[in-house]
């Protein structure tokens, strides 16, 4: 069952010129997800191709000179500003990727036990500390006493004890040690297992495979291909779209093969497909116009070629 549905988003952002000229960067477009209850959809991308973006157009957070169009709902009805204000922390919570998001100003212990909606706060803030080896001193301190791993541990703890229905994890893991980063992923399955619709926005296509039931796959700030979990094997025979299968060959277990060139900034996007400039299947008709999402075995692509 769907619970939150992003339809052809946009994100522009307003810019002024050293001559006062003004001009927009579009740096999301035509971008379409949908999470679902008891599911994890991990979004993988490369820097700058608009994973952080979705997560803050959601939450209703993005800085003031952006412009955004397209349709986010939550179940079933339209993500106002007023409801995005209304659900944010409560029933749609961030796992956000910068530490900087813990208040520098409030004990970390009271921070988590803000979020706690039902049952005794002190009682839940303790145990999910305990439970990330967090011992009992660290409720008392400061953001700026905390290590980078800890600051992250107290972000995860802060989402864990919301009871929210939708988890954005933004690069939940860096600086965390393997044993923790096992646990959070194991938690974000647990979540969904009861039933919340979890995203993970991640570098890491590895960690993503072994917990998500669909990987979104980001591009230049829209989605190329949504795919289950299963197509991600052998030589990427069952994967879509030729960017999704490049990510895969450029893994050190499979080919370790990078592709030329990089990511179009968002002052020089392609007239056609965004990936075009790169791709190996390119077509005179891939320049032309900016190929559709479509269905395809059980996925979506946005390719003119994928068969």
């Amino acid at each position: 069952m769907s619970i939150l549905e992003v339809e052809n988003l946009s994100v522009s952002f307003k810019q002024y010129t050293d001559g006062f000229k003004e001009i927009n960067h579009k740096v999301i477009s035509s971008l379409n997800v949908t999470l679902e209850a008891g599911k994890i959809l991990a979004v993988v991308g490369a820097s700058g191709s608009g994973k952080s973006l979705l997560a803050h157009a959601i939450l209703g957070i993005l800085p003031s000179n952006a412009n955004v169009s397209g349709i986010i709902k939550y179940e079933g009805k339209e993500l106002t500003p007023i409801r995005q204000t209304a659900l944010r922390g409560k029933e749609i919570a961030l796992v956000p990727q910068s530490v900087n998001f813990l208040d520098p100003l409030m004990r970390v212990g009271n921070q988590v036990r803000t979020s706690v909606k039902n049952g005794d706060a002190v009682s839940a803030q303790r145990k999910v500390f305990e439970r990330y080896r967090l011992g009992k001193e660290v409720e008392d301190m400061y953001p700026f006493q905390l290590s980078g791993g800890m600051a992250r541990r107290t972000l995860l703890s802060t989402a864990m004890v919301s009871d929210a229905k939708v988890i954005i994890a933004d690069e939940p893991t860096p600086g965390l040690d393997p044993v923790v980063i096992k646990e959070a992923l194991d938690n974000f399955r647990e979540f969904a297992d009861n039933g919340c619709a979890v995203m993970l926005i991640t570098h890491d296509i590895e960690s993503a495979l072994q917990i998500a039931d669909k990987i979104a796959v980001f591009y230049a700030g829209t989605t190329v291909e949504i795919a289950p979990v299963e197509d991600f094997v052998g030589n990427g025979e069952a994967i879509r779209h030729p960017y999704t299968k490049a990510l895969w060959r450029a893994l050190p277990q499979n080919e370790f093969r990078p592709i030329p060139g990089s990511q179009p900034h968002p002052s020089s996007l392609p007239p056609g497909c965004l990936f075009e400039p790169r791709c190996e299947m390119a077509t005179a008709e891939c320049r032309q116009a900016p190929p559709k999402m479509r269905e395809l075995r059980d996925g979506m692509v946005r390719c003119i070629h994928a068969t």
